[in-house]
């Protein structure tokens, strides 16, 4: 816990010194009356004592307690800062309509997204991005540690969504690699999802593969289909909801060597379990030391100590009020 303006603080001194004073202060009132001598003689009854003690010190406490609430207390609940275990990480999913083939459950494009969350939810302190592409790239999200605007992202991925046929395997690759060829981390990591092989686009996937490398960057190539053919539901404008048949287009050997330009693995994944199985085991890669920024989560805490005033001040009011502090 910290005060944010702590300085503060310094205004119960004077109140500690005033209720102090009233407390043990020597002597006191004197009666006239012929028998003032003898009851000064008595010595007091507790009820007396409480009734002269108790309302300067519960004003005191009540007074102190406002000073500390306007001294702003904070509970700092997290706080990641300096050097910690982490790599920076891409995904480049593919989004082409391919990926709406039923033989991954319920889709492809439904079982990497699922996949892909659970992935990111069990990191902690990588980096992680998305970029996706259809016949040309989009970026849906730089590196970052906020993985709840990073699942959001996801969320929204869906096939078709770059508006563009194809599959642009080198432009994905590529759009990834831009993302982190500046990046300080010493392990740098693209997975690349695709059903397909590259068909469209202006960087060929060889060629990308050969810049990751260039900037120290692994990639890991999933293919993302069953073997054989499969089918898909497409909303034709003519005749509605209708599914069509999707050809094993899956070029593994081009996967496969964009994998080795790197220094990284292809896999094929036929079914959903599968391809929860290739994650875990990237998900077990060697953490390297990077730079993460300061992140505090704060939580005011004033109003504890104004209702605990509260409640002292009226528990001040009542005492005086009745008979317990009232004197005679």
């Amino acid at each position: 816990m910290r005060f944010l303006h702590p300085w503060l603080l310094l205004l119960t001194l004077p109140v500690l010194a005033a209720a102090a004073a009233a407390v043990w202060r020597p002597g006191g009132g004197k009666l006239g009356l012929p028998a003032g001598e003898r009851l000064r003689a008595r010595r007091p009854t507790p009820r007396a004592r409480a009734a002269r003690t108790a309302p300067p010190v519960l004003l005191a406490l009540t007074l102190c307690l406002i000073a500390a609430a306007l001294a702003r207390p904070q509970k700092i609940s997290r706080f990641i800062g300096g050097d910690g275990a982490g790599i920076d990480i891409m995904l480049a999913i593919d989004s082409s309509l391919s990926m709406k083939a039923v033989d991954l459950k319920p889709t492809r494009i439904d079982a990497a997204k699922t996949t892909a969350k659970r992935f990111v939810l069990g990191r902690v302190q990588d980096r992680i991005g998305l970029t996706t592409f259809g016949g040309a790239p989009l970026l849906l999200c730089p590196p970052t540690l906020d993985y709840d605007a990073l699942l959001g992202r996801l969320d929204e991925l869906d096939a078709g969504m770059t508006r563009a046929e194809g599959t642009a395997l080198g432009d994905g690759l590529a759009s990834a690699v831009s993302r982190l060829k500046d990046s300080n981390a010493k392990s740098k990591v693209i997975l690349l999802l695709s059903d397909g092989r590259g068909n469209t686009g202006v960087v060929d996937a060889v060629t990308a593969a050969k810049a990751a490398a260039s900037y120290g960057i692994k990639v890991y190539a999933i293919g993302v289909a069953g073997k054989g053919d499969s089918s898909m539901t497409i909303d034709d404008p003519r005749y509605g909801l209708v599914t069509v048949p999707v050809t094993d287009d899956l070029d593994e050997e081009l996967l496969a060597e964009i994998a080795r330009q790197t220094g990284g693995k292809a896999y094929r994944a036929q079914d959903g379990g599968e391809l929860k199985t290739i994650f875990a085991t990237i998900d077990r890669l060697e953490k390297s030391k990077v730079t993460l920024p300061k992140i505090a989560a704060v939580g005011d805490l004033h109003s504890w100590p104004l209702g605990a005033a509260l409640l002292l001040l009226l528990l001040e009011s009542a005492l005086s009020a009745g008979p317990w502090l009232r004197w005679p």
